[in-house]
């Protein structure tokens, strides 16, 4: 059993997942039912969103301090720019860019002067938070209705089960960071370098290039979590997502990847996003405090953690 959970670090989440879910279906009368589980999904889309661009940079051993931030700047750029008379498509194209950008810069700083990822990007995480305090003189802007807001717009499945544009989309973005990671050579290098960087440098893989490519790659993503969030509330509120980038972090440690590089995947993210908002639906309905919310979400992070360094050595 143990070999099992090794081989496959997705098994312990999703067997967790299922647990809390059983738990809470039995504990609570309002959780069982479609519109609560169309409900956990749409509250845990950005979050999981930005999950998935801190899978990418956790795969090579590192970890992006600043994720949240850099998409709350794109909220403001896409919202401002709109505002101000530029066409929404292409403030989206530019809020893309210019969270692409950012993480660019991070990615860079880390492969080619050989910075800590840590101290990187919370540097980055004070640079960030700064201007974009200071782009919106510390105000909220009201998202113009129309394609800023698209993502937020809902259809229905056989007229009850509620899907927003933003689920979609991260869907889609799900699946193409799955198909990229385990079936391209991209996907391959990735893991080599988070696994064993010298041995993937001595098979010829460019260590600092994928790095790069994996922060820039990181940094779409979050631009895409920053479009996301126009679609969920009606303000561009520099103040949002304060804690992102610890729930972020939460979601893909819990999923199953190693803080230490070269295992796991998005698949479980996935699963590790859903366990932190099925974890926080559950204790709400069942009228927890949100302290005690925060101290099993704690535990459950540093359980997680160390079951990889178990496993790891064990391994």
């Amino acid at each position: 059993m143990r070999k099992a959970f090794a081989r496959n670090p997705v098994l312990g989440p999703t067997a967790a997942l299922l647990l809390v879910m059983i738990f809470f279906s039995i504990a609570t009368d309002t959780f069982l039912n479609v519109d609560n589980f169309s409900l956990i999904v749409q509250q845990s889309v950005v979050i999981g969103t930005l999950a998935l661009g801190q899978t990418l940079i956790i795969l090579t051993a590192g970890i992006d301090l600043a994720n949240a931030a850099i998409a709350v700047f794109g909220t403001l750029l896409l919202t401002r720019l709109t505002i101000g008379g530029t066409p929404p498509f292409i403030a989206v194209v530019a809020g893309l860019i210019a969270c692409t950008l950012i993480a660019t810069i991070s990615g860079t700083l880390v492969a080619r002067v050989k910075l800590p990822p840590f101290i990187v990007t919370l540097g980055m995480l004070a640079v960030v938070t700064a201007v974009t305090n200071l782009y919106s003189a510390g105000t909220t802007y009201p998202v113009p209705d129309g394609l800023l807001t698209f993502l937020g717009s809902s259809l229905y499945l056989f007229g009850r089960v509620q899907f927003t544009m933003g689920m979609i989309l991260a869907a889609i973005l799900f699946v193409v960071m799955w198909f990229v990671l385990s079936k391209t050579g991209w996907g391959r290098h990735v893991y080599a370098v988070g696994n064993e960087p010298e041995a993937a440098r001595l098979t010829g893989i460019h260590i600092d290039k994928t790095l790069i490519s994996v922060y820039a790659v990181a940094g779409l993503i979050y631009g895409f979590a920053a479009w996301m969030a126009l679609g969920r509330t009606p303000t561009a509120d520099p103040n949002a997502y304060q804690t992102g980038n610890l729930d972020s972090i939460t979601a893909v440690v819990i999923g199953g990847t190693s803080l230490f590089g070269g295992r796991g995947g998005v698949v479980g993210t996935v699963v590790g996003a859903l366990i932190v908002a099925v974890l926080r639906s559950g204790l709400t309905q069942m009228g927890i405090d949100s302290n005690y919310q925060n101290l099993a979400t704690g535990v459950l992070v540093i359980a997680a953690v160390a079951f990889d360094q178990a496993t790891r050595r064990k391994g």
